[in-house]
Formats: structure tokens, sequence, C-alpha cells
């Protein structure tokens, strides 16, 4: 399983990208996504809602639970992915691509982000 280099992670199993005029995308990684099993319902956040670092702000229901979406950074919610709503099966299939999640205009970035390779040895040991 690699993790995209260009990708930060969160303790909590959340991707974020580098943020395109202030905007970041979020997603799960390929380990949540495995451990998970297969998603059947998601539950985001609602475009305008903020969202607060390490604060829940969703679900992922699967055949095996229900885990909590947490959020890696604070800010407002520009977008939802409609196509992870109607076809909860691409946080499987696409985690990093297809499978993201939703979209935040970033106002405060926790220092704690991991790089790639700080996410792997978290989620080795």
């Amino acid at each position: 399983m690699s993790n995209p280099q260009q990708l930060r992670y969160s303790k909590e199993h959340e991707w974020l990208s580098a943020a395109e005029d202030g905007v970041a995308t979020v997603g799960i990684t390929e380990h949540a996504a495995n451990a998970l099993g297969d998603v059947v319902f998601v539950q985001l956040p609602e475009v305008g809602d903020t969202v607060t670092a390490g604060e829940t702000c969703g679900e992922l229901e699967s055949t095996k639970s229900v885990s909590d979406l947490y959020s890696p950074v604070s800010g407002e919610v520009t977008e939802i992915n409609e196509a992870v709503v109607d076809d909860p099966s691409l946080v499987n299939s696409a985690p990093f691509e297809g499978g993201w999640l939703f979209k935040v205009r970033v106002t405060d970035e926790p220092a704690d982000l991991l790089s790639a390779d700080e996410y792997a040895a978290h989620t080795a040991g």
C-alpha cells in the first residue's frame, strides 16, 4: 500500500491535499478504507458548514461498522463529492482519486499532520 507523497495525513487516517487558492481536498486513506471494509454509506458535512481540525464532521458506514470522519483542518466546506454519496464504494476502490470526500477552505491547519512516510510508520505499528 502506498500513500501519495504529495498529500499530508492525520493520525485519524484522513488525507489532505495541498491547498489550491486556499481550498484543500479531504479523503480517507487506503489503510482506513481497507480496515473499514466495504463502505455502503457516507454522511458528509454540508457545503457552508464550518469544520474544526480533529473534530467529527461525518460518518462512514461499512458492512463491518460505523466510523467517525474527522476533519484534518479547520475551515468552511466548499464542496462535497456527490459521486461518493451516490456510490460509497468509491471510497474503497479509489480512496486517493474519485473517492475523495469534501473540499474545505482552510482557515487553520494543525502542525501535527504527517508526511506520507510518517503516516506509513504510524500505521505500521
